[in-house]
């Protein structure tokens, strides 16, 4: 005769839980839905009416009811490693809120003015009560001074950072790298002020979309010297060491063997510059200066871009500059989104080749 044998409990595998029971999800449910109820209950009876709190508090209750049923039902160790891990979850989606409603708000106010006809029209004899012009004077200023910028900004960040990575020891190296982090926090019109005093009032070069490109630039490389730096310290030495030893000079290993294994991540620090400059408003009031009409010479007169150009929008009172300026936000965004999916792409190309 034979006996029927009854299978075992599962029993949770967790290091951290020695008890051998595990809160499952059923219990984890029954948890979050009691932190919104009694969220809205205290949202009923007391002065709180904003979502964002209603938000908070049920997290913060739900973290704290979930502790206590982990220290009841699986031990202390176990219900802290739930409690951190619920915090991590909860602070990045709480970071992820403003990005959100930014995005959210620009897109909802921006797309209705957004079109082929706004891309391909500047605002010159525009009125200010009227509801025609573009930004395709603003898109060329931006896009030739941000690659203006970059020309100067780039080559000359990633040879500082590979000096400071390869060849940079002692008392000079480090002088470099102080004055690198005070670049990293210098206000944006300081370098237009800069910029202004000396190429515009001294040399009197008069004002030019060169002249932003100078600015731009200025903010620009310490973000790449920074992010190519600690790329280059990510490359294992045992590449150097290989190519040294085959006799290849320090040079052309930095060139064939450091630099494309760094590649991606360079590409992504100059994309973090490109588009940190290509928002910035107050260098190019105090050296672009702005104007309603085609300027595609960045190096003679004054010429417009896409912050210049949703600075006057915004503040003046009629709604139909306003929601230029809405547009002009949503467009900048996307080119910048572009220009960060090609430089990935070429990127990616360069690193499979």
């Amino acid at each position: 005769m034979s006996t029927a044998t009854i299978p075992a409990a599962p029993v949770d595998r967790h290091p951290l839980n020695l008890r051998g029971r595990t809160l499952g999800r059923p219990a984890l449910a029954a948890i979050a839905a009691g932190a919104v109820v009694l969220t809205g209950l205290l949202y009923l009876v007391t002065s709180i009416h904003s979502r964002i709190q209603f938000v908070l508090i049920a997290v913060l209750l739900f973290s704290a009811g979930q502790a206590i049923a982990s220290v009841v039902v699986e031990g202390g160790r176990r219900a802290r490693d739930r409690l951190v891990t619920t915090l991590v979850f909860g602070s990045f989606l709480l970071a992820l809120i403003p990005l959100v409603a930014v995005l959210g708000s620009v897109i909802v106010r921006g797309a209705d003015r957004l079109n082929m006809n706004f891309l391909t029209h500047s605002m010159r004899g525009v009125g200010a009560r009227s509801a025609a012009g573009g930004i395709y004077h603003a898109i060329v200023g931006t896009l030739e001074q941000v690659a203006l910028a970059s020309l100067i900004a780039v080559p000359f960040g990633l040879l500082v950072a590979i000096y400071l990575v390869e060849y940079g020891r002692g008392r000079v190296s480090r002088v470099i790298s102080f004055f690198v982090d005070v670049l990293t926090g210098l206000p944006s019109i300081i370098a237009g002020l800069f910029v202004l005093s000396f190429w515009i009032l001294a040399l009197g070069q008069g004002f030019s979309g060169f002249a932003g490109a100078l600015a731009l630039a200025i903010l620009m490389v310490p973000v790449v010297v920074r992010s190519a730096e600690e790329m280059l310290k990510l490359v294992p030495d045992e590449l150097r060491e290989a190519s040294y030893a085959l006799g290849v000079a320090r040079w052309r290993t930095i060139l064939k063997v450091v630099l494309p294994t760094a590649l991606p991540g360079i590409v992504t620090g100059v994309m973090l510059a490109v588009a940190r400059v290509a928002g910035e408003t107050a260098p190019l009031l105090l050296t672009v200066f702005g104007t309603n009409s085609i300027n595609f010479n960045p190096f003679s007169g004054e010429q417009s871009a896409l912050p210049l150009y949703i600075y006057s929008q915004a503040g003046q009172p009629q709604q139909t500059a306003i929601d230029r300026a809405w547009a002009a936000a949503l467009s900048l965004i996307i080119i910048i989104m572009l220009l960060n999916l090609v430089a990935r792409l070429v990127a990616r190309r360069a690193t499979i080749r």
